[in-house]
């Protein structure tokens, strides 16, 4: 074959290759503006009428409005979120099966010794969407009425003081560790199988402290049958302005927060991913939305970018592994 010909193949070649590349690049824009065409199925890792549950279903209407299809929840709840993520991990990556990623989902790994996922590889992150604050509370019977007494209370009464947890690694039970090192006092964990036996018992005297949610806490604060000495955010807490932060009231730089946002299966188009980013975005901002989340205890806030929920993800799964390597926690 002559040298001119072999010229004019190779030419020939490298046309192709990039009307190729251009064909591919144009298909994924396209199918940012064919997308959705359905109705989206959004997984929510906890039972009905959970924290996760309500927060998605108070967001779902205004944000599937702006997608201009329904969004379908539904409960797969168990094993600290794994069940749900699992069933995400594994669907198609066109954007029509979404996760709500919750806190427990970068504790995980660092407490449990299989999980079904690979937080890193299985999911491509969107938005975070709502923080809720932990709120440090005792029952009456205390004799603390502030974040510096009941700190001095404690190191009196150094390993008595008790407190209740939702269960061995819940985030209550890591934020009371955090606590812990933060204030340089020892308390006694006691677990119960799930928040609601042990705000129970909290509320019955038999522990002494505890950090629920605000959302189920705050009732109790203001009728007086618990003690509020601080929410676990850095800022105070649009839905009860009234109780300070504990980096306010003693502990400067203390934050825990749970959390709730949104993620697709690992390979899902970009342009999908933004045109989700900015539609859970916009909805946050609605102020009917925002009014109904801040009723909750709840908090909008969403990320700037894809990027900055992943780095953010990355930074609480760093922190809560310090706090459980430190504190020397299995989950049971």
């Amino acid at each position: 074959m002559t040298p001119g010909i072999l010229a004019t193949g190779r030419r020939w070649l490298i046309a192709c290759a990039a009307i190729g590349a251009a064909i591919a690049a144009l298909s994924l824009p396209c199918q940012a503006v064919d997308y959705p065409d359905r109705a989206i199925t959004l997984i929510v890792p906890s039972p009905p009428g959970g924290g996760t549950d309500t927060a998605w279903r108070l967001i779902a209407s205004r944000f599937g409005e702006l997608l201009g299809q329904t969004i379908v929840i539904e409960n797969r709840p168990g094993a600290s979120g794994n069940i749900g993520a699992a069933v995400v991990a594994k669907a198609a990556p066109d954007g029509y099966t979404l996760l709500a990623l919750i806190s427990s989902h970068v504790i995980n790994p660092s407490l449990l010794t299989q999980v079904p996922y690979d937080l890193d590889h299985d999911f491509v992150p969107i938005s975070r969407a709502v923080t809720v604050p932990g709120v440090l509370v005792s029952n009456a019977s205390v004799p603390a009425h502030n974040l510096r007494e009941l700190i001095a209370y404690a190191k009196s009464r150094s390993g008595k003081v008790t407190y209740s947890s939702g269960g061995v690694g819940s985030t209550s039970h890591l934020i009371m560790e955090l606590f812990q090192n933060s204030a340089g006092v020892k308390l006694l964990h006691v677990p119960y199988r799930g928040t609601a036996p042990a705000l129970g018992d909290l509320l019955g005297d038999h522990v002494d402290l505890m950090t629920p949610d605000l959302t189920i806490a705050m009732a109790n604060i203001r009728e007086g049958r618990l003690r509020g000495y601080g929410v676990t955010s850095a800022e105070r807490a649009p839905a009860a302005p009234e109780i300070p932060t504990l980096s306010e009231a003693g502990l400067p730089g203390f934050e825990a927060l749970q959390w709730f946002g949104l993620a697709a299966p690992a390979g899902t188009p970009r342009p999908i991913i933004e045109k989700l980013h900015a539609a859970v975005t916009k909805a946050l901002s609605d102020p009917s939305v925002t009014a109904r989340l801040v009723k909750e205890a709840m908090t909008p806030a969403p990320s700037a970018s894809p990027e900055e929920f992943a780095a953010f993800m990355r930074t609480e799964g760093a922190k809560w592994a310090k706090v459980i390597k430190d504190a020397n926690i299995a989950a049971q």
